[in-house]
């Protein structure tokens, strides 16, 4: 059900609608519902990380990240299999990777943005597994690998071949449902 990468692929790499997705751990699913998604997300995870860094002598500054979105289920999912990996170095339980489905009001439609700043994370080694996973949902539908210069790129490219956006404002309740 949530493989949709196939109505939204083209040679022009993933279409946008006016419906965003947002991958996370179910976990975090009631805290969302009660309080929407918010700027620089998981408090929990922060808190675990403020409190390992001042173990071992280091100070933490927390930055305020915005909201990341992408257009395709498939892709949400895979950054939600992200979230539940990296809570589970930290916390206990049977986490399940979710997808929230988001859908704005007009006014706020407008500010979501390509994620340009996803570049510095795709020279990594999880950004290149993310490249990996985007090429292989590109080749199962019949499109070429996409083709992206990280640091040429225009910032639409990011959003068309690779599925990736944020807005840097926190998300009502209101206009979020889990996907099921």
């Amino acid at each position: 059900y949530l493989q949709d990468a196939k109505e939204l692929l083209s040679k022009d790499g993933f279409a946008t609608s006016d419906v965003w997705y947002h991958g996370t751990s179910s976990a975090l699913l009631e805290s969302i519902k009660l309080n929407g998604l918010k700027r620089s997300g998981d408090k929990a995870l922060k808190q675990a990380a403020k409190s390992t860094m001042a173990t071992i002598g280091n100070n933490y500054t927390e930055s305020i990240e915005p909201v990341f979105l992408t257009q395709c289920k498939e892709l949400a999912y895979y950054w939600a299999e992200q979230a539940v990996r990296e809570r589970s170095v930290r916390f206990e339980g049977d986490e399940m990777p979710i997808v929230l489905e988001i859908k704005f009001p007009g006014d706020q439609l407008a500010k979501v943005k390509p994620d340009v700043g996803a570049a510095s994370i795709l020279l990594l080694k999880e950004g290149e597994q993310f490249m990996a996973h985007v090429a292989g949902i590109c080749q199962q539908n019949g499109y070429p690998v996409p083709d992206i210069d990280l640091m040429k790129a225009d910032r639409m490219e990011f959003l068309s071949k690779l599925g990736m956006a944020y807005i840097n404002q926190d998300i009502e309740s209101k206009y979020i449902e889990l996907c099921s």
